[in-house]
């Protein structure tokens, strides 16, 4: 019996481009497979405290928070727009949802909810004036506009001044604080990437190759940005209330350049390719982070020389070099 090599993925392709016609139930594991164990594992995380400890269950949930950062990011890099503010979406999710909730008595989750669509609103009503310049223009106004919002918050006392804002109300349940994270870093991720599969999509994406070409074929491009930037916007806003809940107290420190430069470097490591890769990139930044806090002054070094060797030698990013990796994996097959 003469064998021959080929790759796994060869006669899924063959029999449809679009539309999968599986025949075995290894085929069907290589193409759910990855998704599923993604899936798996945002579940099962949450419930392994008694294995793993408070500790790094609180660095999960940062975790998805900065995925769902770095996701909003990837989508206004869709659009050609390369943001250093997403401290920005943040902190105005945040400084929204305790308002909603100390001062208009709002319960928690609705209060998450209004940050998230008034505070993408008014993000997006900041950031679209300033999309129709690009580059490093628009880079260092989004990096000005959460450094402005803090020191005028300093400086005015007003939303509590640099004691911030506390008292803010607890989500009280300790697996739903978790579980809530991880569904909506599922449903966004999955939901993201089908719309961007779609007509819609496709316009948006090519609005960063060529948003002229579009205009003159009659496509509202103004339009196309709002709405990208407003969802965007909704995505970080929401990170930024939930972080203020979980901690019941949200200061000056939610426009951190933290919070604008990790997203970048998420997606960077990881690789922009299809939202997965910025998170790929927050599952490795954020817990890596935390295991050389023991380092202590060596831990900026160490971690600055992990990123530099990544981005160096996988410039297409971790996840895009797996996901090519993956795709062709080979096996023996009868002549």
């Amino acid at each position: 019996m003469e064998l021959r090599k080929e790759r796994i993925d060869r006669g899924i392709k063959a029999r449809c481009e679009d539309i999968y016609a599986l025949l075995s139930l290894k085929e069907i594991f290589y193409v759910i497979g990855p998704k599923s164990l993604f899936v798996i594992f945002l579940l099962l995380i949450p419930l392994l405290r008694p294995f793993i400890g408070d500790y790094w269950e609180r660095v999960f949930f940062i975790t998805c928070l900065m995925a769902l950062l770095s996701i909003s990011w990837e989508l206004l890099f869709s659009i050609g727009l390369v943001s250093l503010g997403q401290a920005l979406l943040f902190g105005v999710g945040a400084y929204f949802s305790s308002i909603f909730n100390t001062r208009f008595h709002f319960p928690v989750f609705l209060s998450v909810l209004l940050a998230s669509l008034s505070g993408g609103f008014f993000c997006a009503l900041i950031l679209f004036p300033a999309s129709r310049i690009k580059g490093i223009y628009f880079s260092m106004i989004t990096l000005c506009i959460p450094i402005l919002l803090c020191n005028v918050i300093k400086a005015t006392g007003i939303l509590g001044g640099t004691s911030g804002i506390s008292g803010v109300g607890s989500i009280g349940n300790y697996y739903l604080e978790l579980f809530i994270p991880s569904l909506i870093l599922m449903i966004t991720v999955f939901s993201l990437r089908r719309f961007m599969d779609t007509d819609t999509g496709m316009l948006i994406r090519g609005i960063k190759h060529n948003e002229f070409s579009l205009m003159t074929s009659g496509i509202n491009v103004p339009k196309l940005k709002f709405w990208t930037i407003f969802f965007a916007a909704v995505i970080g806003s929401f990170s930024g209330s939930y972080v203020a809940h979980y901690y019941q107290f949200v200061g000056i420190s939610a426009f951190s350049l933290d919070y604008s430069i990790i997203p970048l470097a998420c997606s960077i490591l990881g690789g922009i390719n299809g939202f997965f890769g910025s998170i790929t990139g927050a599952f490795i930044i954020c817990p890596l982070s935390e295991i050389l806090r023991e380092a202590g002054t060596l831990r900026i070094v160490i971690y600055s020389s992990i990123l530099i060797i990544f981005i160096l030698f996988v410039p297409e990013g971790i996840f895009s070099y797996l996901s090519r990796k993956y795709h062709q994996l080979e096996r023996w097959k009868e002549i």
